[in-house]
């Protein structure tokens, strides 16, 4: 039998060299956030729609113009375009100028946008003339364009336009007139572009200039600054871009949040219940999906004694709730049957866990990242549905501006001024495209199933 000392017991002094692979220890949404940076589309996505969060709270902190204050000197006005206009003095009626030189139609005066004021000669064979305006040139199909004014005899000849004048190209005609104020050939026209002008007495009260300022009759100034130009009222298109931002987003975030917290809920219990309680809820579903948006949508109008031409903003958001939750509803609720057959759940049970607790402590928890792809797919549609229903007259309505009313009436001036239609219908398209490509980066950071193929 061998003997055995303390000393067999003493410890050995020494380090041993040991390699191991460590990995840092990540939760579930810091591993979904190095994911979600990984994609660049997503990632660009989710600044371009911080930057129209900003835009659209923080915006009029900074740009404090009312959206409804009309600018009438820069009505239509593009981007960009010029603002220069000259100090004139106070409008003065005009009589005419017997010995203004010049035969046929001419300007009495230069032309300004306070007024243009013409002169002509009897035309031959008239017993009276009329005038017109035209943005147009006329052609051989002798479109005058809008009367303006009629005279019965050939002692008045001189006529002065004052009818919301622009710094643009017009074309005037004389066309005589016969016994019975019937039209005869031989008109005269003219082209005219009216020069901008104000007076200083509009330039002070506007704020343009200021009373120590030394400006006088024939300096020149520039008016308001309107960075994205004025729509056909003279409104500032970016003060309405933001109004209208809070107005579509107030629908198009509020709407989706509350149907898809209904549709969490009832989708939660109809998978937990299951069974035939299951079976009858999924079936109401099926057959809220079957009802039409659109005649709901009249129908909550007609409820809310919503008239013509007034804002259906209320009824929109109460159809959008009423009719859009099965989609989130099925999809949660096929979450909460694969879940509920998980052995913590089972767990859960045999230790006692009510019903309330095991759905919000456990399944709710589980299903967030599906709910946060079904929220940022279900924010564009929301705004796109607005935006559809605002342009055709069934949502928004002027003067209260959204993204949608705005685009309707862009488009009634699509070819003089495209820029009407072009922002408002240039938000709404960004605004939809980055959330689509947010939500599909989101569902590939927070796929659980991908993550574990990698």
């Amino acid at each position: 039998m061998t003997d055995i000392s303390s000393v067999d017991f003493t410890p050995l002094h020494g380090y041993r060299e040991v390699q191991a692979i460590s990995r840092p220890s990540l939760s579930y949404w810091q591993d979904a956030w190095i994911r979600l940076k990984a994609n660049k589309r997503a990632l660009a996505s989710l600044f371009i729609v911080i930057a129209l969060a900003f835009f659209t709270v923080a915006g009029p902190v900074f740009w404090r113009l009312d959206p409804a204050q009309q600018d009438l000197d820069q009505v239509s006005q593009a981007p960009g375009a010029n603002r220069a206009a000259l100090i004139v003095e106070d409008y003065e009626p005009w009589l005419g100028n017997e010995f203004l030189p010049g035969q046929g139609l001419r300007l009495g005066e230069p032309a300004t946008t306070q007024a243009v004021r013409l002169q002509w000669d009897v035309l031959p064979g008239a017993n009276g003339h009329r005038v017109y305006r035209n943005i147009f040139p006329v052609g051989p199909e002798l479109a005058y364009g809008i009367p303006l004014g009629e005279f019965f005899d050939n002692d008045t000849l001189f006529f002065e336009d004052r009818l919301d004048l622009k710094p643009s190209r017009y074309y005037y005609s004389i066309v005589p007139l016969g016994p019975q104020s019937e039209l005869l050939d031989g008109y005269q026209t003219i082209e005219v572009e009216p020069m901008r002008v104000t007076t200083l007495r509009d330039a002070l009260e506007r704020g343009l200039v200021d009373e120590s300022t030394q400006v006088k009759v024939g300096d020149q100034i520039n008016l308001a600054w309107h960075p994205l130009g004025t729509d056909y009222l003279g409104r500032d298109m970016l003060a309405r871009l933001m109004a209208g931002a809070r107005v579509s987003l107030f629908i198009g975030v509020g709407a989706p949040l509350l149907f898809i917290l209904f549709g969490v809920v009832y989708g939660s219990m109809a998978g937990f219940i299951g069974g035939r309680t299951d079976q009858l809820m999924m079936r109401f579903a099926d057959f809220v999906v079957a009802l039409p948006f659109l005649l709901f949508m009249i129908l909550f109008k007609i409820a809310f004694g919503v008239g013509p031409g007034e804002s259906g903003v209320f009824p929109m958001l109460v159809a959008l709730v009423v009719l859009m939750w099965p989609a989130t509803a099925r999809l949660v609720r096929g979450q909460i049957l694969q879940i509920r057959e998980q052995g913590y759940i089972t767990a859960s049970q045999l230790l006692g866990a009510k019903t309330n607790y095991l759905i919000l402590r456990h399944m709710i928890p589980n299903t967030l990242g599906v709910v946060l792809v079904t929220i940022t797919f279900a924010i564009p549609n929301a705004i796109f549905i607005e935006a559809f229903l605002s342009f055709i007259g069934m949502g928004v309505a002027p003067p209260t501006p959204s993204w949608g009313s705005m685009s309707n009436e862009g488009i009634k001036t699509m070819l003089t001024t495209p820029h009407e239609l072009i922002f408002p219908s240039l938000f709404i398209s960004i605004t939809v495209l980055a959330l689509n490509l947010l939500g599909d980066g989101l569902r590939d950071a927070l796929d659980a199933k991908m993550r574990n193929t990698e």
